[in-house]
């Protein structure tokens, strides 16, 4: 594979005869929904978006991520600007970095002798160079951690869709076996975080004279067409589907959690980068803002604050940076309003530690009522469900870790 490129999309990816679920190992292969039998994985996975981290990196990264699509460069560049605002680097990577290093101490400190290799779906170190490294080194049980909490296209299906072109571009499809931990959205290692940051940024917020403060969950925005589409269509779980229900779910729990029930609060969205005429998840965070800081009839509505939470990210890459730490803060001056934009996951040791428990229930097979989960939509599935997160425009190509469609 050329320095650049992504591999291609897989034509098909190794099913084992009567299995259910492509590449998958044993106990996962029929398909339930939690797996419930002891797994000996040899390695992780930890499958990254990507990142540029140079100027000459930008825009072949922007390829990959719109690979498909038919972006001209021109377009692709009024992105970039973002990144070369920061001179071509995205911190994504380097988060990463900081991650698998956390990862593996953690296991080292419980005893668990498993190794971490570091993938990414559209900038190097790829998702084939970690498959053949972990290969390589005698490795062919693999349990993915995705760095994404949610269930969408774009933040479950793509990344088991990657590993699925890794396998088929490394000739590894018969040979490896990848199953993924559930979506964490609700577990307490990614719940705790956003709790501590939110307690944080309303104190700091109050310390600073304000009185009307909103809370403001921000997330990236996706098309409502996927939204609908994201979890499994029999939950039923109204305009957003699985994807917005989440979220929604998860910002009552902090909220609760912290003891501020009556601070008002909603999801926003950010990140937008469809065409005008596609319908995307509204409302923008900066249009939330102007409307927070806009008398409604008595001004009863008004406020004089906002915490920022980027309730959608693991850290503080270039969406946080640039259209939360930029944008959204800027239009919160613009309309007068005292605001904080608090902090991501990261490398919290709570976040750690549940990304290692998480490991330790496939390991083990833990048993659904042991599973810790914060929302009554949880615990997640462990192998994704039959027609889950569809792409319309792209159709269902082959995955890993869920059962076809």
């Amino acid at each position: 594979m050329e320095p650049g490129l992504k591999p291609p999309p897989a034509s098909e990816v190794f099913l084992a005869p009567g299995a259910l679920v492509p590449a998958a190992t044993a106990a996962a292969q029929a398909g339930p929904e939690h797996v419930l039998e002891p797994t000996a994985y040899d390695a992780i996975l930890l499958a990254g978006f990507g990142g540029p981290e140079g100027q000459d990196d930008v825009i072949p990264f922007l390829r990959n991520v719109t690979a498909g699509r038919g972006i001209p460069d021109e377009r692709l560049e009024e992105v970039a600007h973002h990144y070369r605002h920061y001179g071509g680097i995205s911190p994504i990577n380097e988060h990463n970095r900081q991650l698998k290093a956390a990862l593996e101490a953690e296991l080292a400190g419980r005893g668990i002798d498993l190794p971490v290799y570091w993938g990414n779906r559209n900038w190097a170190p790829y998702v084939p160079d970690a498959l053949r490294e972990a290969h390589t080194d005698g490795h062919r049980r693999l349990l993915a951690i995705p760095t994404s909490a949610y269930s969408s296209y774009s933040s479950c299906r793509q990344y088991r869709e990657d590993i699925a072109d890794a396998l088929e571009a490394t000739g590894l499809g018969a040979d490896m076996q990848v199953d993924k931990v559930r979506q964490y959205f609700d577990h307490p290692g990614f719940v705790t975080p956003f709790c501590d940051a939110v307690a944080g940024g309303l104190a700091e917020l109050r310390e600073r004279g304000a009185t009307a403060i909103e809370v403001l969950f921000a997330t990236h925005s996706i098309p409502t067409a996927d939204a609908e589409r994201s979890g499994p269509a029999a939950l039923e779980l109204g305009d957003g589907g699985a994807y917005a229900a989440q979220h929604r779910a998860v910002a009552e729990v902090v909220m609760e959690a912290i003891g501020e029930q009556g601070t008002p609060w909603q999801v926003v969205y950010q990140s937008r980068s469809g065409p005008s005429s596609q319908p995307w998840l509204e409302p923008d965070v900066n249009d939330a803002i102007a409307a927070l800081a806009t008398p409604d009839g008595e001004g009863a509505n008004r406020r004089d604050g906002v915490v920022i939470v980027p309730l959608g990210f693991l850290s503080d890459h270039m969406e946080v940076l640039w259209d939360l730490d930029n944008e959204a803060m800027e239009t919160a001056t613009e309309h007068g309003l005292a605001a904080v934009r608090v902090a991501t996951p990261g490398i919290h040791p709570a976040f750690v530690a549940g990304l290692v428990d998480l490991v330790v229930e496939r390991v083990q097979g833990t048993p659904v009522a042991e599973r810790p989960a914060q929302t009554d939509l949880g615990p997640w599935y462990d192998v994704c469900r039959p027609g889950c997160c569809e792409n319309v425009r792209r159709g269902f190509r082959p995955a890993v870790a869920g059962v076809q469609p």
